[in-house]
């Protein structure tokens, strides 16, 4: 009989930067996922690998802007080819002060594109494995502003809140097939060294990852209290 190594177990981070994003990546890397990183930025997306290499993490990379609706799927396709992962985490956003009466449509549909239907591409591409699996994780990052939303930013507060309808949709769909969907929804700015520091953020994901099954939360309010 013949012993086989079990298969590392992979987590995608989509908008993978070198903040949130790559505090997301240490966090399920520390826990010994093998990580694939999308961001639009190539440069700063081979940073911030380079740097979770450093640490001892496996990391894979693909680089896709999720502005591009057509070609952000045709690469997230692509990539469930070869690789199926276990949790999935849409970090992706827009983060531009802007006016609901001035911004045109062309514009706030960029936006939306970015802030909520990428998040939904991501969930039609990779959660039917994981249905067939029986189990995985799709996590998003939800925003304060969905819940108080603010005039000097309005296309994400309204991404925000379409985004927190998104998950709770995802989170009915999915749970009965083992699957958990959830947001934590950061209420503030993140900054590093504060209450709401990028690594203290990141362990709320992964407690929600780690709920045991039939005590899933479909949201996480992260205030930094």
């Amino acid at each position: 009989m013949t012993d086989t190594a079990p298969t590392q177990k992979n987590a995608l981070v989509i908008g993978a930067g070198p903040g949130l994003g790559a505090a997301l990546a240490r966090r399920f890397g520390r826990e010994g996922f093998a990580l694939t990183l999308i961001a639009r930025n190539e440069q700063n997306l081979a940073a911030t690998a380079d740097d979770l290499r450093g640490e001892g993490l496996t990391v894979d990379t693909v680089t896709a802007d999720t502005a591009d609706a057509g070609a952000c799927r045709s690469a997230l396709e692509t990539l469930a080819e070869r690789v199926t992962p276990s949790v999935v985490i849409y970090n992706a956003a827009a983060l531009v002060q802007d006016s609901i009466l001035t911004s045109d449509t062309d514009y706030l549909l960029s936006a939306l594109t970015v802030n909520v239907l990428g998040a939904v591409t991501t969930a039609q591409v990779f959660t039917p494995a994981m249905r067939a699996a029986g189990e995985g994780t799709f996590l998003v990052t939800g925003g304060g502003l969905s819940l108080y939303p603010h005039a000097e930013y309005a296309s994400l507060s309204i991404g925000k809140a379409a985004l927190r309808s998104v998950t709770s949709l995802l989170h009915d769909e999915l749970q009965e097939a083992g699957v958990h969907a959830a947001g934590v929804t950061v209420a503030g700015s993140i900054e590093p060294g504060t209450a709401l520091a990028p690594e203290l953020i990141a362990d709320a994901y992964w407690q929600l990852h780690s709920q045991p099954t039939g005590e899933w939360d479909v949201e996480t309010i992260f205030d930094g209290r």
